[in-house]
């Protein structure tokens, strides 16, 4: 069925040699932990921790952080397999083109795309708060009109992302070095924040560490819980569905480890190097999660955080006035190097969608200087800015989230198809427990998905409803591998 053309994973190697799409090899595992790293850490800490704590899950946040990081984990070990085996741009697309055909590997890649695309503008609004505070605190107002949520156009959202298009067009190596001067600057921060906020955590704030479950008519009818509808559940905040509520939403901190796998064609030693990437970059940032909000919880109620900004509002209300500067800076660094990995990631899944001719392949051209996708990267980085500029965090964030854990699924899936397909193929990894482990991934993605409101439901499946209309369009009957198939 041609719908259901499996391009082999020899040709899709193959493919990476062609001198019109060969991707400059410069990258490192230090390289790629540090991208992680970069991309993990950001809105997860900076931004929505004060809303999911105030909101929905108290200061049982840090347990939400906890579940999301396992089902990352889960999820993280079948990339692991999959990006060392198969070392090509594209990440979840490359991988279900490789098992489950070219329509599923479409549709992935399509949702990649979203994923990556409204991730980035979510992150760039999330950037233009930090800095609206660290200018307020300055004494340098911005017009409502042109920064905040509630801007007509959030102009330094817009322009963030531009100038980091411009640093992606330059080269992935320049790239790879302003993010590693950037997440170590972010990393100093993050730790000072464990460091001195110790010193002003009140033990009170945590009692109840997970606070009775209350009724909440705010998530009734499109905006509750997908599970919560389907299972005749009273929608509620706090309580134990409301830490699982909450982990659906600050796993939207975790995405980034997939993003390390698009830079997998990139790579000097993919079969070594990725996996290392990718694991380390999870356990790191797991980490920090966890001691961030317990001590953001611990030094102020947690009705009381910041949606904003909600760390460096943490230490002004105890007086530090000069964390709470310093803290911004660091979350300015911190969600410039997100924005910038995400459209990395981004401009790669489409460069190897448009090399497979399901999008139009002379947008794949790979610039003669800088070794980079380079009309990808500038027009997605256009489309990237126009978003940031005018849609608000609140509207796009769980959108991503379900984009992800859409790919998630695909990938734990995809190992097992393999294994029994390609038994013969060398794998450097290999992902423990199979099936067990890509199973319970599966499970754990699902959950996770279940607890997303059905609003977002609605806004996914019209987007791949979209993407289906341009694959049948236009995909199906330029497809590069159906004319390889024409022609023999």
């Amino acid at each position: 069925m041609g719908f259901l053309r499996v391009k082999s994973v020899e040709q899709s190697i193959l493919d990476t040699e062609a001198p019109e799409h060969r991707l400059r090899k410069d990258l490192s595992a230090t390289d790629l932990t540090v991208f992680g790293i970069g991309v993990i850490v950001g809105t997860g800490i900076f931004v929505l921790t004060g809303r999911v704590a105030r909101e929905t899950a108290g200061p049982a946040v840090a347990l939400s952080f906890v579940i999301a990081g396992i089902v990352c984990a889960l999820a993280a070990l079948c990339y692991a397999e999959f990006a060392s085996t198969v070392p090509v741009a594209g990440s979840a697309y490359t991988f279900a083109f490789a098992t489950l055909g070219e329509f599923p590997a479409w549709i992935i890649g399509w949702d990649l795309m979203l994923e990556m695309m409204l991730g980035a503008a979510v992150v760039a609004v999330g950037w233009s708060g930090y800095l609206t505070s660290l200018l307020t605190s300055l004494g340098i107002t911005l017009p409502a009109t042109i920064a905040g949520e509630g801007a007509t156009f959030n102009l330094p959202a817009a322009l963030i992302v531009l100038l980091l298009t411009a640093v992606l067009v330059l080269g992935i190596k320049l790239s790879s070095r302003v993010n590693l001067i950037i997440v170590t600057i972010k990393v100093a921060v993050v730790l000072l924040v464990i460091v001195a906020g110790l010193f002003f955590v009140n033990g009170a704030n945590y009692s109840p560490f997970i606070p009775p479950s209350t009724p909440t008519p705010a998530v009734e009818g499109l905006a509750a819980p997908l599970i919560q509808v389907l299972f005749g559940v009273t929608p509620v905040a706090y309580g134990v569905l409301g830490i699982f509520s909450a982990a659906a939403i600050v796993f939207f901190a975790y995405i980034g480890f997939d993003v390390v796998a698009t830079a997998a064609e990139e790579t000097r030693n993919p079969q070594r190097d990725l996996p290392i990437g990718i694991l380390a970059s999870l356990g790191v940032c797991t980490l920090l999660y966890v001691a961030v909000s317990l001590v953001v919880v611990g030094m102020q109620p947690y009705r009381q955080l910041s949606e904003a900004a909600p760390l460096a509002d943490a230490f002004k209300a105890v007086g530090q006035t000069w964390a709470a500067s310093l803290i911004s800076i660091g979350a300015l660094a911190g969600l410039t190097t997100v924005v910038m990995i995400l459209m990395l990631g981004m401009s790669r899944v489409m460069f190897a969608m448009c090399r497979d001719n399901l999008l139009p392949s002379r947008l794949a051209k790979v610039h003669p200087r800088f070794g980079t996708p380079y009309l990808i990267t500038i027009i997605m980085g256009v489309v990237v800015a126009f978003l940031a500029g005018l849609v608000p965090l609140s509207t796009i964030a769980e959108l991503v989230n379900i984009g992800t854990l859409f790919a998630f699924v695909v990938v734990s899936l995809a190992v097992v198809i393999l294994r029994r397909t390609r038994p013969d193929l060398p794998r450097s990894f290999r992902t423990p427990l199979v099936p067990l482990v890509p199973v319970l991934s599966v499970l754990a993605c699902l959950y996770l998905m279940l607890n997303l409101p059905v609003e977002t439901w609605v806004r996914f499946l019209v987007w791949m409803v979209i993407g289906v209309v341009i694959y049948l369009a236009y995909g199906y009957r330029h497809s590069r591998l159906s004319e390889r198939v024409l022609r023999s």
